[in-house]
């Protein structure tokens, strides 16, 4: 069934990070992550952050619900779309870190679910009456990965050391940047929005290609990078679940 209040949202992506586990997946760690941006759209809502709380919810419902569904499309062998099929692969393979897993998965859910989204919930609407709510939920995913990012340096503590000597490695992280992925996303959801709706499909195919091949930043990102990351990889701690665990929100 599909989730009708953020509280439904968070049970659905508690059962992702429950399977995850089990089958020792990380596929868990975006889930862990998202799993926290939506406790805290939840708290903004209840605590009048944003604007319209109903219309937050409502994003929220929607912008979670093309997660939920292209993991369980992926879980099934069904069609979905590029950008989280290279998100859900990387989850097969032994080298990515942490970090790259959550990055790879906001670089889908950000660059491409996110704008179609908003011109979802903003039909027959101005759209940009929407536009401080949604940068509104950027400042927490934002503020989220920085601190994710100090709980990480439990898993892996040579991060700090490379970022610190690694110029190539800083410039990776520069380019996949949460502003200019918040930018694009909202540009994309405005074109959406200004397009009849018979054209949407072949929008959001394009659109799709693209943020798959901006996922190259975090799949390959250069020989530099890469070396340092398998270091990293190396001297991650804990298993699969240590990790799911660390990234969880603690109530």
């Amino acid at each position: 069934m599909k989730p009708s209040t953020i509280d439904q949202v968070i049970k659905d992506l508690e059962a992702i990070i429950a399977r995850s586990e089990q089958t020792k997946s990380p596929l868990g760690y975006f889930a862990a992550l998202y799993h926290r941006v939506t406790i805290k759209v939840k708290e903004g809502i209840d605590s009048n952050f944003f604007e319209d709380g109903a219309r937050m919810e409502q994003l929220d419902i929607v912008f979670a619900q093309r997660y939920i569904d292209a993991y369980h499309a992926y879980q099934n062998n069904e069609p979905h779309n590029q950008s989280w099929k290279i998100a859900f692969d990387l989850s097969k393979e032994f080298w990515p870190i942490v970090l790259q897993h959550l990055l790879i998965g906001m670089n889908a859910h950000i660059n491409l679910d996110l704008g179609i989204a908003a011109a979802e919930i903003s039909k027959g609407k101005n759209i940009d009456d929407l536009k401080i709510d949604f940068y509104k939920i950027n400042d927490i995913l934002s503020s989220l990965v920085y601190e994710v990012q100090e709980e990480l340096v439990n898993i892996w503590p040579m991060l700090k050391r490379i970022l610190q000597h690694t110029r190539n490695v800083d410039d990776f992280f520069v380019d996949f940047s949460m502003e200019l992925a918040r930018d694009g996303a909202w540009r994309f959801a405005r074109q959406l929005a200004a397009t009849p709706e018979g054209e949407w499909a072949k929008m959001i195919h394009n659109r799709d290609l693209k943020v798959a091949q901006k996922g190259n930043l975090v799949t390959v990102p250069g020989w530099v990078a890469s070396s340092a990351f398998k270091i990293v990889r190396l001297g991650e701690r804990g298993s699969i679940i240590d990790k799911i665990d660390q990234l969880t929100v603690n109530e």
